[in-house]
């Protein structure tokens, strides 16, 4: 669809939607450039005040996956006339808090009548032009990082139908509400090579767009990747978002899966995530001087999960999966 629309080009654009980057970088002058990013979806989880904050944590995650700083904020709001307004001030409580928690205003909103409640924040960021961190730089020989376990799709999932375990769920808000910041400063603090935040795409859909943007192929190891407590045993009864199934399909045709990767384990490396982790590309003399400024600030997930491998090295395929 995006083919269809006018390309657009600027001088000072420096980052658009044409390398599939989650969010867009302009230049304003020598020493200053705007991150603008936007992300809003319907509730995941039951607690309104819980739900306000994991869309903040969202939104704000493609400014910390570029290195930048968020700075301002702007409400997005979904909401059915009839519905209780208190539960629409718990939701923006929950953003407001969030916010304050990463040093963002939120300056104003627009706020529609929904028939499902959304919510979510046009987000604006600020960097030094040509420090931003993208999805496009990735080299051989890099090591994959990633900072969150996956699973937030299947859990939620889950919980909408009653079948999620307390402590599976609780365990997803927990890590859904985290703030990328600390990962975005340990990485800026090092220099990294390319990095994006773990979303809609899941895993897999992410790294093949980093894959592709920067033109390389990439090697992950299943046993490698950390996963939210209970998922496994969700995943197993067959429980999955549509959109997770929809990144399956979709990312196939890339992927070449060793035999021993079930269909379970192809589904949990495409969930789609919300408020997922960094997944940083960090040259290879570089990633215990990450790994060591992450552990430093804080941050309990440090997985290396791979490596990124040359173009040509896995023929019209991207991604290589083993056990």
């Amino acid at each position: 669809m995006l083919r269809q629309l006018p390309a657009v080009s600027d001088p000072n654009l420096l980052v658009g939607f044409a390398s599939e980057d989650d969010a867009a970088v302009y230049r304003m002058d020598d020493d200053l450039a705007v991150i603008q990013t936007v992300d809003f979806f319907p509730p995941i989880v039951d607690e309104p005040f819980s739900y306000g904050e994991i869309a903040v944590a969202n939104a704000v995650s493609d400014v910390y996956a570029m290195g930048g700083r968020p700075l301002l904020g702007l409400n997005i709001v979904g909401f059915p006339a009839d519905l209780s307004k208190d539960v629409l001030v718990q939701i923006l409580k929950g953003g407001a808090s969030k916010a304050s928690e990463a040093g963002l205003l939120i300056v104003g909103g627009h706020t529609i009548d929904d028939k499902e409640p959304k919510y979510g924040l046009a987000v604006t960021g600020v960097i030094k032009p040509g420090a931003q961190v993208t999805n496009a730089g990735a080299r051989p020989g890099d090591s994959l990082v990633l900072t969150k376990p996956i699973g937030t799709g299947i859990i939620t999932t889950a919980g909408k139908h009653q079948q999620a375990p307390s402590q599976a769920l609780n365990g997803a808000i927990e890590a859904m509400t985290a703030l990328n910041r600390a990962a975005s400063e340990a990485m800026v603090a090092v220099g990294v090579s390319a990095c994006v935040d773990v979303t809609g795409f899941g895993l897999i859909g992410h790294l093949l767009g980093m894959a592709k943007g920067s033109d390389v192929g990439a090697r992950i190891s299943l046993s490698s990747i950390p996963l939210l407590e209970g998922v496994r045993e969700l995943i197993k009864q067959d429980i999955a978002p549509s959109g997770t199934r929809r990144n399956l399909t979709s990312a196939d045709r890339f992927v070449l899966w060793d035999p021993a990767i079930d269909d379970p384990a192809k589904l949990l490396l495409c969930d789609a995530q919300t408020s997922g982790g960094l997944l940083i590309s960090v040259p290879q003399g570089q990633r215990d001087r990450l790994l060591a400024a992450l552990e430093s600030r804080g941050v309990e997930t440090r997985a290396v999960i791979g490596e990124i491998l040359s173009p040509d090295s896995l023929g019209d395929r991207r991604i290589h999966v083993t056990e």
